[in-house]
Order: C-alpha cells, then sequence, then structure tokens
C-alpha cells in the first residue's frame, strides 16, 4: 500500500480499533444490568418474604425460616388467615395447565411450522400466513384472553359448544397464546439445517417425510425444544388471559380433570397481593419466589436439552 492509500485509511482505522472496545464495554455493561436488575429484584422479593417471620440474626437461620415459609406455602391451600394461607390448588392448577397447553399447543405449533418450512411453496398465501403468525406473536395476551372468553367459555353463545370456566378452556387459550412462538422457532430451526442434507436423502431415493422425519427434525430438535419451553414459561405465567376465560379467585378444591373449575399461581399471588394488611406481604413474596423457580427451572432444563443435542 502507497504512503497516500495508508494516509487515506488510517483515520477509519483509528476509528475501527476504538470502536472495537467501546462496542465490547457496551455490551457488558448491558449484560451486568440485566443481571444486576434481576438480582436486585430477587433480593427484594426474598427480603419481602422473610419481613414477616422472626428468624435468626444469622444467614443460615434466615435461610431455614424461608425454607420454612416456603414448604408451608406450598402445602397450605388460600385462606383468608395468613398464617394458613398457602398455594397448594394453584401449584395443581398450573400444573393441569401445563400439561394441557403443552399437549395442545406443542403438535399443533410444530406441525405448523413443519408444514410452512417445508411442505408449503413459497408465493403469496404464504407470505401473507408468515406475516399474519408474526403479528400474533406481539399481540397483548389480554386480547387471547378475549378470543378465549368468545370461542372457548361461551362457545360463540352455542351452550353445546360452551366450555365453561374449565381447565380445558383456560389450557386451550394459553395454546393459541404460545402458538406463534413455537411456529416461529420451529421455523428458524429448520431454516439452520443445511440444504444439502435434504438434497442427499432425496438423492438416495428417500421420499419428503422420511427426509423431514428422519434428517431435518433431529438436526433442528435444540432449537424446537427450546422454543417449547421458553413458550410454556411463558404459559405459566401469564395472568390476564386466564381471568378472561374465568379462572377463579379463590378455590379450596384442587381440579382433578380437565372440566373442573381451575386457578393458577399467578391469580392467587395477584388476588394476595390486593389484600390491604401487611400480614399477606410475606405470602405474596412467598408466591412470588416459588413461580420464579419453577420458571427458572423450565429455562434451565431448555439449556440441557439444547445442549445435550447439540452435542450429537
Amino acid at each position: 500500500m502507497s504512503a497516500k492509500s495508508a494516509e487515506m485509511f488510517r483515520p477509519r482505522r483509528r476509528s475501527r480499533t476504538l470502536a472495537g472496545p467501546l462496542f465490547a464495554a457496551a455490551c457488558l455493561l448491558a449484560t451486568l444490568t440485566g443481571v444486576v436488575v434481576l438480582a436486585v429484584l430477587v433480593l427484594a422479593v426474598v427480603a419481602a418474604a422473610l419481613s414477616g417471620v422472626e428468624g435468626g440474626p444469622d444467614v443460615a437461620g434466615a435461610a431455614r425460616e424461608l425454607y420454612d415459609l416456603l414448604a408451608r406455602l406450598i402445602s397450605n391451600r388460600q385462606s383468608s388467615d395468613p398464617a394458613r394461607a398457602g398455594f397448594r390448588v394453584g401449584i395443581v392448577s398450573s400444573l393441569w395447565l401445563l400439561a394441557l397447553t403443552a399437549a395442545i399447543g406443542i403438535p399443533l405449533g410444530v406441525g405448523a411450522g413443519v408444514f410452512l418450512e417445508e411442505y408449503m411453496p413459497d408465493g403469496r398465501l404464504r407470505r401473507l400466513v408468515q406475516t399474519n403468525i408474526a403479528n400474533l406473536a406481539g399481540v397483548p395476551s389480554v386480547v387471547y384472553g378475549i378470543l378465549g372468553l368468545a370461542v372457548f367459555a361461551r362457545g360463540f353463545g352455542y351452550p353445546g359448544l360452551a366450555l365453561g370456566p374449565t381447565l380445558l378452556a383456560g389450557a386451550l387459550t394459553l395454546s393459541l397464546l404460545i402458538l406463534p412462538t413455537i411456529v416461529i422457532t420451529t421455523q428458524e430451526s429448520l431454516r439452520t439445517v443445511p440444504p444439502s442434507l435434504r438434497q442427499a436423502a432425496l438423492a438416495l431415493g428417500a421420499t419428503r417425510w422420511q427426509v423431514v422425519s428422519g434428517h431435518v427434525l433431529p438436526s433442528a430438535l435444540p432449537g424446537i425444544l427450546t422454543g417449547m419451553i421458553l413458550g410454556l414459561s411463558r404459559a405459566v405465567g401469564e395472568t390476564a388471559p386466564l381471568l378472561m376465560v374465568g379462572a377463579a379467585g379463590s378455590l379450596l378444591r384442587a381440579p382433578g380433570g380437565p372440566f373442573d373449575r381451575y386457578t393458577a399461581m399467578p391469580v392467587e399471588i395477584y388476588n394476595y397481593a390486593k389484600e390491604p394488611g401487611q400480614a399477606f406481604q410475606p405470602v405474596t413474596a412467598g408466591g412470588i419466589l416459588i413461580l420464579v423457580a419453577l420458571l427458572l427451572s423450565m429455562n434451565a432444563v431448555a439449556i440441557v436439552i439444547r445442549n445435550r443435542y447439540g452435542r450429537r
């Protein structure tokens, strides 16, 4: 490079050299900000949970009191007495909702994503469907609650089609809520599979179904499973759509089937948070910790599954 060319590019080279560390520092600051905010929130909730118990001055005593509080909240059902209040019915109902939502939403979402990506020809109709799915992913959850109320709970006004305020109506509503997320993550995971894998299988005489089921889906499985877990994590923390389709604010008996009345952990937390007395503050904070632990566990499972199948 001549001296004139070197002089021409020297200012830009200096800016690139300076921009690299600045960008890395900005990314590190963004990461630390999220971690610090999450830590502060968790510590504030833990402090609120310990505000109503008399523990020892040491950390071990506080941890023991917190464990006893969480164990009591898990084993007790909802009550107007803070000393006897708990989330047992809400936990059982949330597990029912989670199982039914997974059974309904995951097959529909994965199937729709596979059809759109592997079978549907490119054209105006596919672009229209893709645009609508992308728009549905940003719709507020309360809109899905209104839709579930009209379609599932009330059955368009026909008593024979109305499910009423049952677990199945809530699970169907949450399935609609997570469908766009699962469809989009399934499509993105399928796009990461190299086209040469499909072409090689087709060249050896495999049918389209054999290519998709035996080669494409196993290769895209880590991303698909991660999308499933993340979608279910969103569903288990939703409150607005469940309130719209008739989740009970107070329920003393855990549901035993898909056509029973139900409540949910977020709904019970919301009801305890509305109580005017300070005595319910530890109960509310304990319920938040239980729900956060459930969500973090589901995300940890997603990470383990992704890493395990990614190595394969």
